[in-house]
């Protein structure tokens, strides 16, 4: 069974055990993701990770709450929240305590059905992320429309030349490169920077993966890109606020190029 066969798995289970449970949205819907990212400049999405599949523990003592307060103190514009307990080692309390930082909450996990968006929106999320990789375009069309039904933004998320189409046929606003590829695990650096061509204007554009150093942020910056999406050194790192601001150029003098 690879990866993405076993995720999968889980997932059907996790959304068997959704049905029937009450998933009332909770008040009105939190600030958005896009208009956060359509700020000048290029955004920050900060990433609460404690574990990969390819690394293993990466950050197991990490409190998503505070580690969320730094992000924000950093200058992220947003903070992705990964809720997938089996393969990324969430925490039940970890949405909680990242809200509370006041940032726009993308929840990460892998989502295939209404019923986890429906869960996303009773959670306070700002926004979900959909995977092309994982889902047919007819899918993909449907859970976006329920996503939108809910104020909810998607970060529609591609890997090759094929699912940047399929993201744009879907009618997807906010569009990530994940340089990652699900399949194989493997980081190759340059295939948000080759795909951005392929990106429609008008659609937020952000870049994922296997940023590590200022001069991976200077690339994606000049590639034209509106955000990144940044997780393991941000998570690993002993002062967050520190690299965050040394990895957008607001404080050379401290963790830059590191």
């Amino acid at each position: 069974m690879t990866f993405l066969e076993e995720v999968l798995a889980v997932k059907r289970q996790e959304v068997a055990a959704l049905q029937g449970q009450s998933l009332t949205p909770a008040g009105e819907a939190p600030k958005g993701l896009a208009a956060a990212l359509r700020a000048p400049g290029l955004s920050v999405i900060a990433e609460i990770k404690r574990r990969s599949p390819s690394k293993g523990l990466i950050a197991p003592d990490l409190d998503a709450a505070a580690t969320a307060l730094a992000y924000a103190k950093g200058g992220a514009a947003a903070i992705s929240c990964l809720t997938d307990r089996e393969f990324f080692g969430a925490q039940s309390d970890d949405f909680v305590g990242v809200r509370a930082a006041g940032l726009p909450v993308l929840r990460k996990d892998f989502i295939i059905d209404e019923l986890q968006i429906d869960e996303a929106r009773a959670m306070g999320a700002s926004a979900i992320l959909l995977i092309v990789r994982i889902l047919e375009l007819p899918t993909l069309e449907r859970l976006l429309r329920h996503a939108t039904s809910l104020d909810l933004d998607a970060l529609v998320e591609v890997h090759t030349e094929q699912e940047v189409e399929a993201a744009v046929s879907a009618g997807a606003s906010i569009i990530g490169v994940n340089n990652r590829d699900l399949a194989t695990l493997i980081v190759d650096s340059t295939v948000a920077l080759r795909l951005k061509s392929r990106l429609p204007a008008g659609v937020i554009t952000v870049a994922e993966s296997g940023v590590k150093t200022r001069e991976d942020v200077r690339q994606i910056e000049d590639a034209g890109f509106d955000a990144v999406l940044i997780g393991e050194s941000l998570a690993t790192h002993a002062d967050p606020v520190a690299k965050l601001r040394a990895l957008m150029g607001r404080n050379d003098s401290v963790g830059a190029g590191r």
